[in-house]
């Protein structure tokens, strides 16, 4: 059993208190986290969740979002998914971190007015060419189409970059792998031009959400960025604020589970931007070993997921624009990822674009970056420096208190569950119910280790993750050590740690796809340094973010 670790006091740790060089916030999850997804970013994995429904304990979701810090204003193209990429979850049900289902996707693209100079026109019910329209463009021609208010049939006629898409499912063994076709001919949400164009935004989110066979329903299309972070902060030699007056490297936090204190004391810089979805729903039973839903203490109740990208390993361009490019049926992984934070804060530079392309399985070479993370090793020393040895002292390696991200072992997975090898596995106990909405907190699994059973979130990262889950906080607070039970480094200042940014800007949905539609290419803003949007902690007041 973990030690009670963390109390939840409102606690602001200022610049006097504690300066921090939090390198484990860089990047935001993985958004451009390694050199090859840098230059690719459609095959870019930002995020990927895992967790049981929260309106179906029977199901659970299974969501990978690509290509990050989508503006939302920049068309006339906008954010269309890869027709050339392979997109696909896989989940790990008998601890060996190999694939034994996997659900693929793949996208196709129709342009749909060509004459046309941004891939979305409407208006109203269409605008017509005036009686002054000067030839060829007779008066009362159609030049305007009514305004996008569905995908397909009447009211898509805008909609001229419109993309379709299939969802196959395989399961892996040794006798065969043949694709079961879940879905086809399924249409993805655009990103949202604005009100004039698609003046419903909303209902169109809506019409991408697909009930199929068997209780499934899929979702693909752009969606608000469910990621919360301080990046300025971070990118500015990781000067972080500290509550409202700003100070060198420091970070903040408070960690009350109140709702007056589920809200940002920094800038959360994805604020407004968008990100691709793509998201399924299945029966749990679909995704364990036995092909049911074991009890939280059962061994097979915890499974392993990740998520891939893939191009075709040949691609033969072609000289003749009426004719497409050639490309290869075999293809080349481009990037995976389970864990949030894990390449970018635990591997090397030197290996990331290696681990990028390997397999789960094989992570065993990567190994003594998680049992020795630099992370740690950073804040030690920043720490050490500034306010003395005894501040943040830091576990003595190899960690062995990060194995349970790393293995199938307690408090995620049952006790007597095979622990498999090392691999980055975003895992999940399908045995442990949904949190109730009112209970749920931002610190997920960490909750635990209070004193205080009457707010137990156990179904937060990470026991897989959710949406809503602040993982930059719990990353951070874990590398330090936090999970080892040890006094030395699960009181303050250990438990305090982070960026400041607890919330997303806009309001997760309670039902799938949990993500939040789009925001307007129009009317979209970012909160800034420097822009009303932060609170200050002291007084709990609207003001503006510090600038330094």
């Amino acid at each position: 059993m973990l030690k009670p670790l963390l109390r939840k006091t409102c606690l602001i740790l200022s610049a006097g208190v504690l300066p921090l060089a939090i390198s484990s916030v860089v990047d935001a999850a993985n958004h451009r986290e390694a050199p090859i997804t840098a230059l690719d970013p459609k095959a870019d994995i930002t995020d990927v969740y895992a967790f049981v429904s929260y309106d179906d304990p029977t199901k659970a979701t299974l969501i990978m979002n690509v290509d990050p810090l989508l503006e939302p204003s920049n068309g006339p193209t906008y954010f269309p998914f890869d027709p050339e990429i392979t997109y696909a979850i896989h989940v790990d049900n008998d601890h060996d971190a190999k694939a034994d289902v996997t659900f693929r996707f793949r996208f196709r693209t129709e342009q749909r007015l060509p004459n046309v100079f941004t891939v979305f026109a409407g208006a109203g019910d269409g605008i017509s060419a005036p009686e002054s329209s000067p030839p060829p463009v007779a008066p009362g021609t159609v030049v305007v189409p009514p305004a996008i208010t569905a995908l397909d049939g009447p009211g898509s006629e805008g909609l001229g970059q419109r993309q379709r898409y299939s969802v196959e499912m395989i399961r892996h063994s040794r006798r065969y792998q043949r694709p079961r076709t879940l879905g086809d001919d399924l249409i993805a949400v655009p990103s949202n031009a604005g009100p004039r164009t698609m003046p419903d935004y909303d209902s169109l989110f809506e019409q991408g959400i697909y009930e199929l066979d068997n209780d499934i329903r899929v979702f693909a299309g752009t969606v608000d960025d469910p990621f919360a972070i301080d990046l300025g902060a971070a990118f500015d030699t990781l000067n972080f604020r500290v509550g409202a007056a700003g100070s060198g490297v420091a970070a903040v936090l408070t960690d009350a589970q109140d709702a007056s204190m589920e809200r940002n004391f920094a800038s959360d810089d994805v604020a407004g931007f968008n990100v691709n979805s793509i998201a399924i729903e299945v029966p749990v039973e679909w995704l364990t070993k036995h092909r049911n839903q074991p009890a939280a203490d059962d061994p097979n109740a915890t499974i392993g997921v990740w998520a891939t990208t893939s191009r075709p390993r040949v691609k033969i361009l072609s000289r003749n624009p009426a004719k497409p490019n050639w490309t290869s049926r075999s293809v080349v992984q481009i990037q995976r990822m389970a864990n949030p934070l894990y390449n970018e804060l635990v591997n090397g530079v030197g290996v990331k674009d290696e681990f990028s392309k390997s397999q789960p399985k094989d992570d065993a070479q990567f190994a003594h970056f998680a049992l020795d993370p630099v992370i740690a090793r950073i804040l030690n020393a920043a720490v050490a420096a500034t306010l003395g040895d005894d501040v943040l002292p830091i576990p003595t390696p190899p960690r062995t208190d990060l194995l349970p991200l790393l293995q199938y072992l307690p408090p995620i997975a049952a006790p007597g569950t095979p622990a498999g090898p090392v691999a980055d596995l975003l895992r999940l106990n399908t045995g442990v119910p949904p949190t109730p909405a009112e209970q749920r907190s931002r610190l997920g699994l960490l909750t635990l280790l209070d004193d205080d059973p009457s707010n137990d979130d156990p179904a937060g990262f990470p026991n897989g993750r959710r949406v809503s889950d602040d993982v930059v906080d719990t990353v951070a607070r874990s590398a330090v050590g936090v999970l080892t039970g040890d006094p030395q480094f699960t009181g303050f200042p250990h438990n305090r740690l982070g960026d400041g940014v607890n919330v997303n800007d806009v309001p997760h949905l309670e039902t799938f796809p949990y993500v939040a539609p789009a925001h307007s290419g129009r009317n979209s803003a970012h909160v800034d340094p420097g822009e009303p949007g932060c609170v200050d902690p002291i007084a709990f007041s609207d003001i503006n973010c510090p600038l330094d």
